[in-house]
């Protein structure tokens, strides 16, 4: 059997219910862990109101199952967009004929065909830098115009420094936010005009159970491709990469047998889990695991802790690339499972596998061992990693 990586450390003493607290971020696993076994349903006071947060995986794949109950609505999560985002903040029955429409988009077989593609792309990249043995994996300062709009709608106060909730933060997403809008709105004008081989062009002519898509439809879809695309993938890789640099027992197997990488991603995806929790909001009177919750209240679905839960995962604190049935939800559950899974996974198997063929051994940066995970999303704010 393969070697296993033992990753538990001691609790850490900061307040995991801290929106904004970075050693939630960097440890999360004992925090977790805590809570299940003391109150793995929890009322407390959010900064928004009354919450519940969910910590075990029976009372969490009830909440995602049951949308009806528990909503994914504009009310869960306030980003200061304009309309809900479709899909994500639109519940059944008008959710299942959206993603009759995206589901298809995102098919595993498209997203195959893409492999060369990926691999590409990847190795374009590696070639700037491969010879310097050292780089700043995703660097914050070289984002462009894409990435300033996610940051301004995710996290605000990351990028105005101030607290998050304040007047100050808020004012800085809607002028983000109608950013956005008016940038899709200017392409989608050009596209009118002139079709292009892309997204924008086929949701031009695309029809919903007979009806063709409206301007607002559209501009809901792409708000939320452009936020949700442009950061889990990135922020995944960084708590991947940053792992493996800091345990290459784990990574010379996967060097050794590249087959084992899908496994690895798995399995990585599943203690890692870069989005820790959903959002969702109570809008009815209901119950889970003894504890009442009341309509109108915030649920915190904390699926990082749901993947490392011991009533499902054996071993659930080890890290193993051959573990035989891994059910986690790192991409959520329910209808509102994350469209872009079959994406996400190509991208990072493909990554994963061109990086370790052509960098096999890496480490991280003498000076930059000590690794910062702002809260939130979590994410490396500094990976820097060398080589010979």
């Amino acid at each position: 059997m393969e070697e296993t990586v033992e990753t538990t450390e001691p609790v850490p003493a900061a307040n995991p219910f801290a929106a904004m607290d970075p050693e939630m971020a960097r440890n999360p696993q004992p925090v977790f862990k805590l809570l299940r076994a003391d109150t793995p349903v929890m009322r407390i006071d959010m900064p928004t109101g009354p919450g519940v947060v969910l910590t075990r995986m029976e009372e969490i794949t009830e909440a995602l199952r049951h949308p009806e109950i528990f909503s994914s609505n504009m009310d869960a999560v306030d980003l200061q967009n304009q309309r809900p985002l479709i899909p994500l903040q639109i519940d059944p029955p008008e959710h299942k004929k959206f993603r009759k429409l995206l589901d298809p988009i995102f098919a595993p077989r498209k997203m195959a065909a893409m492999d060369e593609e990926v691999s590409r792309l990847v190795n374009h990249l590696i070639d700037q830098f491969i010879g310097a043995g050292e780089v700043d994996f995703l660097p914050l300062e070289e984002l462009d115009r894409f990435l300033i709009m996610k940051d301004g709608i995710i996290r605000p106060d990351y990028v105005t420094k101030k607290p998050y909730g304040s007047r100050e933060v808020r004012d800085y997403q809607k002028q983000i936010a109608d950013s956005v809008y008016d940038y899709f709105n200017e392409v989608l004008d050009q596209r009118e005009v002139e079709r292009k081989d892309d997204l924008l062009s086929h949701f031009l002519d695309a029809e919903v159970e007979g009806d063709r898509l409206t301007r607002n439809d559209i501009l809901d879809i792409c708000f939320l491709f452009l936020i949700a695309g442009l950061d889990t993938v990135t922020a995944t890789l960084d708590c991947m990469m940053a792992f493996l640099a800091q345990h290459p027992e784990q990574r010379h197997r996967i060097v050794e047998d590249p087959a084992l990488i899908p496994n690895a991603i798995e399995e990585l995806l599943r203690w890692e889990t870069p989005v820790m929790g959903l959002a969702r909001v109570a809008v009815a009177e209901t119950e889970l695991g003894g504890c009442p919750v009341h309509k109108g209240d915030q649920i915190a679905v904390m699926i990082g802790s749901a993947n490392t839960d011991e009533a499902e995962f054996p071993d659930a604190d080890e890290v193993r690339f051959d573990r035989e049935v891994n059910r986690h939800i790192a991409f959520g559950g329910g209808v509102h499972r994350c469209l872009g899974s079959h994406l996400a996974r190509r991208e990072l198997r493909v990554t994963l596998r061109e990086w370790h063929r052509r960098i096999p051994d890496y480490w991280l940066k003498p000076g930059h061992e000590t690794l910062e995970y702002p809260p939130g999303l979590r994410h490396v704010k500094d990976l820097t990693l060398a080589w010979r």
